[in-house]
């Protein structure tokens, strides 16, 4: 077999190789999506949106608090972990880039990154649950507040180090200072993709189950105190799911829809903020 040949097998190889890597793991995920739309849509009804989690026995309820807590709670999160994660990364593009704290500083940030969430969730119980003596919907907003925060500033500071340092010289040219350079020019230019980030953060926090245990935990009823333990969607698919109760599993199948669905248009309007970024 000659070298042309040989090349031209072993391409085939691969190629082969790769598509099926590809074809076994789009079979999983049209399963997965199948089962979630054909045990979801089951699951929709007005009084989903009318009504609370049921208690034990009764035969008709909603998810109107575990809807209303999720929103609440995954926007106050996201309004506590952006601006911090915005300024970390803007401080690791424009002035720790070779300087020590700059790598200590990126080094935790990867640490957190990479950190399972019920790790999080252990930490927040142990610092802010068990010094109150009681869960709240304070403690899940900081939980998913630390999970937004390693995101936002590793898209940050990726989206800054992709704009050409002659955009920054031309304003520095023009007399500008670095405070100005960094919030008229770099960062404007950056930020479809600093939101891109923001809203990746968001659709990951949207289905956290593990921290919401150890801090905001679970409520029946509807509330709007943050001081006070807080219905969502993750605790109460989990609790619904793995109960004996037929309503109760077909509430939990109708919330994991919703996350799902959710999470599918926050990437969505991501990866077209991205497009928008890369054409620009």
């Amino acid at each position: 077999m000659n070298l042309l040949a040989r090349r031209k097998l072993t391409n085939r190889v691969a190629l082969t190789l790769s598509l099926s890597a590809m074809a076994f793991g789009l079979f999983w995920l049209a399963w997965i999506l199948w089962t979630v739309l054909e045990l979801g849509l089951s699951g929709l009804s007005l009084t989903l949106f009318t009504e609370m989690t049921p208690p034990p026995g009764a035969e008709t309820g909603g998810l109107l608090n575990a809807i209303a807590g999720s929103l609440i709670m995954v926007v106050l999160a996201t309004l506590l972990g952006t601006p911090i994660g915005i300024l970390a990364g803007v401080y690791l593009a424009e002035y720790g880039r070779h300087h020590w704290l700059g790598s200590v500083t990126r080094f935790i940030n990867d640490l957190l990154l990479s950190a399972p969430s019920i790790v999080i969730g252990l930490f927040v119980y142990a610092v802010v649950v068990a010094q109150t003596g009681k869960f709240s919907a304070w403690s899940g907003v900081i939980a998913l507040a630390l999970i937004v925060l390693p995101v936002v500033v590793r898209t940050t500071e990726n989206m800054l180090q992709l704009i050409p340092n002659t955009l920054r010289e031309a304003a520095f040219a023009l007399g500008a200072p670095k405070s100005v350079v960094i919030s008229k020019v770099t960062l404007r230019a950056a930020r479809a993709g600093v939101l891109t980030g923001v809203l990746l953060a968001v659709a990951r926090i949207a289905g956290e189950t593990a921290p919401l245990l150890f801090t905001a935990l679970s409520n029946q009823f509807w509330t709007l105190d943050l001081n006070e333990p807080m219905a969502n969607l993750p605790v109460t698919i989990f609790k619904f799911a793995m109960s004996p109760f037929t309503n109760w599993q077909e509430l939990a199948w109708a919330g994991v829809f919703l996350i799902t669905m959710g999470v599918l248009v926050l990437n969505i309007i991501a990866r077209v903020f991205l497009r928008a970024e890369k054409i620009n």
